[in-house]
């Protein structure tokens, strides 16, 4: 199958790249960037060098794109910018899957609360926000462009949509901390992302309407069935890649730490990149980077009668473009765990 990558230049865009050059069933048939268009991938990327199969970059024109015979096109842009290819490329049929935040958010009121004009309104309704572990695998046949989840949302909404919807958990007073390396960022040439600046240095940032809380609070009431708020404080991190987070919620009545890994194993029994750690054994960035992981764990504590829940991923392969690729690998009938780790 030949596929796409439109905006390849970025970290996301970078990641995604070596993943597909690397897979069994497909041929990447075209890298995209105006930036640098003509250039050799290897050049740009010395990490494929070997690899790259002569690849070179083209220019970002989605008209071009769309008369070509590329399957599948990955948009790795800025949002904004990728609802305007995605508009013509599935006008032509091509299917889709945006890493942007364009297509998250199924309420257009919403999303230009948090991001402003939206360049493609009326492909909302058709467009479907997957994360495969808990999306209703109807969008397998029902989609022609899907949303791949940001970073943090999917280390919020792996562990906590399955307690919700057992009622495990309160839907009051849910505070969330996460942390991200820098590369979250993306490509910025700003005096706040100079290594001087990060290097021994963490601090929260977004307080109190961070854009990722319009995505997961829209999530938690599709998948769950009622409203929930939560408190979302994400920080920045002194390093490269991986988001960390802890989740404080109160317990219900009567629930245990059992009764919550319960649930966690009911929803995720055959899920190859959900990895369910023991109570007390705390996910670690440093043993999910490269991979395509999100790993969970969960202690009680008695005093305050709160559930302490802590999750780990790595934000550029399942936080972009390993869950990415594994919403393709599931869209096209391929093993789910295909080019993965």
């Amino acid at each position: 199958m030949k596929v796409g990558v439109v905006g390849a230049s970025g970290y996301s865009g970078e990641v995604l790249v070596r993943l597909l050059l690397g897979h069994p069933h497909v041929q990447l048939a075209a890298v995209t960037s105006r930036t640098h268009a003509g250039k050799s991938l290897a050049s740009v990327m010395p990490a494929v060098r070997g690899i790259d199969q002569g690849l070179k970059f083209i220019d970002s024109d989605p008209v071009a794109l769309a008369a070509g015979d590329i399957d599948l096109f990955f948009l790795a842009l800025p949002h904004g910018a990728a609802a305007i290819y995605a508009k013509t490329l599935v006008a032509t049929g091509k299917r889709v899957i945006d890493l942007s935040a364009d297509f998250r958010i199924t309420s257009l009121g919403t999303y230009q609360q948090y991001y402003g004009e939206h360049h493609a309104p009326e492909l909302l309704p058709s467009a479907r926000f997957v994360i495969p572990e808990i999306t209703p695998p109807a969008w397998k046949t029902e989609a022609k462009l899907v949303a791949s989840p940001g970073c943090y949302p999917t280390s919020i909404l792996v562990p906590l949509v399955p307690l919700l919807s057992a009622g495990v958990i309160s839907r009051e007073h849910i505070v969330v901390n996460s942390f991200s390396g820098v590369s979250g960022a993306g490509k910025k040439v700003e005096e706040a992302y100079l290594y001087c600046e990060r290097a021994e240095s963490a601090k929260a940032y977004g307080l109190v309407k961070h854009r990722h809380l319009a995505e997961i609070e829209e999530q938690l009431a599709q998948r769950t069935g009622a409203p929930t708020i939560i408190q979302f404080n994400p920080h920045i991190a002194p390093m490269r890649r991986g988001i960390a987070t802890t989740i404080t919620v109160p317990a219900v009545p009567g629930a245990t730490v059992e009764s919550l890994y319960a649930a966690w194993r009911a929803t995720y029994p055959e899920s190859p990149f959900v990895q369910i750690l023991a109570s007390g054994e705390t996910p670690d960035t440093a043993y999910v980077t490269g991979t395509n992981r999100v790993d969970i764990s969960a202690v009680y504590d008695p005093r305050t009668e709160n559930f302490v829940i802590t999750s780990a991923l790595d934000n550029l392969v399942k936080g972009a473009s390993g869950q990415a690729v594994q919403i393709m690998n599931l869209w096209s009938g391929f093993a789910e765990t295909a080019g993965l780790l």
